[in-house]
């Protein structure tokens, strides 16, 4: 075997145990976990999978250096009967925008960007957009009337939501804004980053940069910003930047064909007969959404997660600063309105804990976590020392129950 292919081997079997560390060597108790609490959750999970709320998961926990639990539990396809294993492989969804931020970070810490620059300095296109506000005409109709910003949006604006870019099928903007992004085609997955771009140049604003937040396309844009500065697409700054670095060997805009089988799939919904209309891994995506197309596994993305707990830097490989992580986990909203999510606020690219009342979820101030519209969630406890990383393929308003579940069941586990 030559040297390169050694050094190969041997990069593999250490994030192979690293990643299985804990269920392998390591016991609950050395990693600060109760063992009666993780077989609680373990059990909970599996309840959940047989009355049929969820096809499958896979739940890991890293505490105090240790993956204290990694375990698969159900369908990776329920209708085909494939287990869930650990290393199946899940649809990202938003679980990709914190990954966005980090590019967009790196190239900052680079000199390259300056998050209080206007979007409008990478994406000229965006030097005239406008906000919608809603009215009334002559005969009493509602109507939008454009009107010029009070400043101009910035890459920070975009960092934390505040950016006046919403979604045209979610959020509490005005309709007619909705109705335009409906009209320009935003919810296509056939675009790329900069067709998206022009797209969103040509509708309204839904509010005046930096005075509220809304979640929304903001990350998407940040993905061109990425392309633009960097002379990458989207996905090659990923792979040769975060990727490749981290030793992230399953995470990946589209799926290698010898990848494919181990993608997981939603259950058909009762309701509907039918399953969730999601992304098709064996086709190639021409969208590499910076908000929300990733496919990965729960080993891959603690390989990213321990990156930010360890304050930029993972065996030796460092991406960003410990005072740009903690620049990006602190509180970026203040008192701007909007955010549905008590006793957060939001860092760049991350919800961040303010407060360990209020909201209805356990936790430590200074936490931060996101979760995928098709069921993944995660969170980072600094202060616990914790990753909790929570794997389903279960899309729609349900997975916020499971979310609330999970993380309740997860602070119990904590000794």
């Amino acid at each position: 075997m030559t040297r390169i292919g050694s050094v190969c081997v041997l990069i593999f079997f250490s994030i192979f145990l690293g990643a299985c560390a804990g269920t392998n060597g390591s016991s609950p108790a050395s990693a600060g976990v109760s063992a009666e609490a993780i077989a609680k959750l373990d059990r909970t999970l599996k309840d959940e999978i047989a009355q049929g709320g969820l096809p499958g998961t896979v739940m890991l926990i890293y505490r105090n250096g240790q993956v204290a639990h990694f375990e698969a539990n159900g369908m990776r396809d329920k209708e085909a009967q494939i287990p869930m294993t650990r290393d199946s492989i899940f649809r990202m969804a938003s679980m990709t925008k914190p990954i966005t931020s980090v590019a967009i970070m790196m190239l900052y810490e680079e000199g390259r960007i300056a998050i209080g620059d206007p979007v409008s300095k990478y994406l000229p296109e965006f030097k005239d957009m406008k906000v919608g506000v809603e009215g009334k005409d002559a005969a009493g109709n509602t109507v939008l009337n454009l009107v010029q910003p009070r400043r101009a949006m910035t890459v920070q604006d975009l960092l934390r939501h505040t950016s006046g870019l919403t979604y045209g099928h979610r959020g509490r903007s005005s309709a007619l804004v909705k109705k335009s992004y409906v009209a320009a085609g935003e919810q296509s997955r056939e675009h790329t980053n900069a067709e998206l771009v022009t797209k969103l140049a040509k509708t309204p604003l839904a509010f005046h940069p930096g005075t509220q937040w809304e979640y929304g396309r903001s990350t998407d844009v940040l993905g061109r910003i990425v392309e633009v500065v960097s002379g990458m697409t989207l996905g090659e700054f990923f792979q040769s930047r975060i990727f490749a670095p981290l030793g992230m060997v399953d995470t990946f805009f589209n799926v290698p064909p010898g990848k494919v089988a181990r993608v997981a799939h939603p259950m058909v919904e009762s309701a509907t007969g039918r399953r969730p209309n999601v992304s098709d891994p064996s086709k190639p995506q021409r969208f590499e959404s910076g908000g929300g197309a990733l496919f990965s596994t729960a080993s891959d993305y603690l390989r990213f997660t321990r990156m930010l707990l360890a304050g930029g830097e993972l065996d030796g490989v460092r991406l960003l600063s410990p005072k740009t992580v903690e620049f990006m986990t602190s509180d970026h909203l203040g008192a701007t309105p909007g955010s549905n999510y008590p006793g957060y606020g939001f860092g760049l690219g991350f919800a961040v804990r303010t407060s360990t009342g209020v909201n209805d979820m356990p936790g430590s101030v200074g936490e931060y976590l996101w979760g995928g519209a098709q069921g993944t969630w995660f969170w980072i406890d600094p202060r616990e020392k914790l990753i909790a990383i929570f794997m389903s393929q279960r899309p729609g308003d349900v997975r916020v129950h499971y979310r609330r579940m999970v993380k309740n069941l997860v602070a119990q586990t904590l000794r």
